[in-house]
């Protein structure tokens, strides 16, 4: 496999700039990987049927990170040059992976100042991350600014907008956006649709951001992001399993969380999956069998990115680009304030 498989032309103008209002306002291209006998592996709904492919006893697991104000602006203390910091990944507290620019002012022993806070450089690698420590941690609420992926160039006029509605975990640096379509209200109708819903933690990190830039993917390294998967979680999945009910992912996060904990059980010997807490380090690309989820929602992704090989490797590569194809001609918005996509 080379990156270049999984590159699609996109108009600048299908980038949504905007989430949906309301929320679950948005589009909904179910894509089915079998298709039953019907012909058609493509539907063109709305949001608010999702319930018309949902099921009695199906488990919905959703991730209720949420993201936090990890884009910093402030003055390197030596040359008072402005600089800007995007913190990526806590590492324990006060001390953090993070990404500069420019990256000449943010050498090692560099202080950068932010309003009453400071952050000390500590390390530098080579793949551009900064190991930072922040003298206050308490001071992001009020200094930081929400990461907004670099495509997104309006700022929301309500913050909460780049949040889901359940987020309740802080730590991550960009939003789980397949969760960005659901309202108090459409969960309740899942709930009353016998669907049983369940929860996960991701903090998204980098490869959010980042297009796999080598053709071989082989030499790419994903960044690992932390996870917990409680012990409520874990055995509604078992007894859904056991059961022959679907579990049904949202997001991407949801699926690596999930597939992570799966392949580590596996790996162990074990038959059910444990609660765990964790690094998810799993790369998931074509060939991955997929041991927990049967169906996921996700939005639409960024050509060569680790996402777009994610969804292929559940749906296959070329069923995946030809929905894109059909999406991007039937005007679908795409990204993070873009329309979904569920994959059955």
């Amino acid at each position: 496999m080379r990156t270049s498989d999984f590159d699609y032309f996109l108009p600048a103008e299908r980038i949504a700039q905007t989430p949906a209002e309301p929320r679950d306002s948005s589009r909904l291209l179910a894509l089915h990987r079998q298709d039953a006998g019907t012909g058609r592996h493509i539907e063109h709904r709305d949001f608010r049927d999702l319930t018309e492919y949902l099921r009695p006893g199906d488990l919905m697991v959703f991730n209720r990170s949420r993201v936090i104000p990890a884009r910093l602006h402030g003055t390197e203390s030596r040359s008072g040059a402005r600089v800007e910091i995007l913190l990526a990944r806590r590492l324990e507290p006060g001390i953090w992976q993070a990404l500069g620019r420019p990256g000449r002012r943010l050498r090692v022993g560099a202080e950068v100042v932010v309003g009453p806070a400071r952050v000390e450089i500590l390390a530098a690698h080579e793949n551009g991350l900064r190991t930072v420590r922040l003298s206050d941690e308490g001071a992001l609420e009020r200094l930081g600014e929400l990461p907004l992926p670099p495509y997104i160039k309006e700022t929301p006029t309500d913050p909460e907008r780049y949040q889901t509605v359940y987020a309740d975990a802080p730590g991550s640096v960009a939003a789980p956006t397949a969760g960005l379509h659901f309202t108090d209200g459409m969960l309740e109708r899942i709930r009353k649709a016998g669907v049983i819903t369940a929860w996960v933690t991701l903090h998204v990190g980098l490869d959010t951001f980042r297009p796999v830039r080598g053709e071989d993917i082989a030499e790419h390294r994903i960044h690992t992001e932390w996870y917990e998967l409680p012990a409520d979680t874990a055995g509604s999945i078992n007894n859904a399993r056991q059961a022959g009910r679907r579990v049904i992912a949202v997001g991407t996060t949801t699926v690596r969380t999930l597939e992570q904990v799966a392949q580590d059980a596996h790996r162990n010997g074990m038959p059910e999956i444990p609660a765990a807490t964790g690094n998810a380090d799993l790369f998931i690309l074509p060939g991955h069998e997929f041991r927990l989820v049967d169906a996921m929602l996700t939005n639409f992704h960024l050509p060569r990115s680790t996402l777009l090989m994610l969804v292929s490797a559940f749906a296959g590569r070329e069923r995946i680009l030809a929905a894109y194809q059909e999406a991007v001609a039937r005007e679908y918005r795409f990204y993070s304030f873009g329309d979904a996509m569920l994959i059955l």
